[in-house]
């Protein structure tokens, strides 16, 4: 599984011109890659990392500071362009393997206390950040 978590003032993710997730303080945007070897205990691991990182200002994380978290997925991430021009998707989890564990990773944050936004899986989405910093880290388990 792979995540870019960026640090952001504020972010939103629009379907079809209307916001269907919005974070309008201080905290993460993640951008939530799964891959075809990813499992519910790699989901699990993937919400602990993410809550407990501590990427945000003072060096402090979503766990101690209740910043909230917009989960947007991204199989994109997957993408291998080592040969060509066009991107290889091979490492991607296909949809039905890749929207449970998703779906857990956002359950396993709210779960430890986290208040998480998502934006919808499979739509095309536009998604608008305000960066912090910027600050923008890979996240891989």
């Amino acid at each position: 599984m792979r995540a870019v978590a960026s640090r952001v003032t504020r972010a939103a993710v629009r379907v079809d011109g209307e916001v269907v997730g919005e974070i309008d303080e201080p905290g993460l945007l993640v951008l939530l890659g799964v891959g075809s070897a990813d499992t519910a205990d790699t989901a699990a691991t993937m919400a602990r990392k993410l809550y407990e990182l501590r990427v945000l200002r003072d060096e402090r994380s979503c766990a101690e500071t209740g910043a909230p978290l917009l989960v947007v997925s991204q199989f994109t991430l997957y993408g291998q362009t080592r040969k060509g021009r066009r991107p290889s998707w091979s490492a991607a989890a296909p949809p039905e393997s890749a929207e449970p564990l998703v779906d857990a990773v956002v359950a396993d944050l709210r779960a430890r206390g986290a208040r998480v936004a998502t934006g919808v899986f499979r739509a095309t989405m536009e998604v608008e950040s305000v960066n912090d910093g910027p600050f923008t880290v890979l996240v891989e388990i």
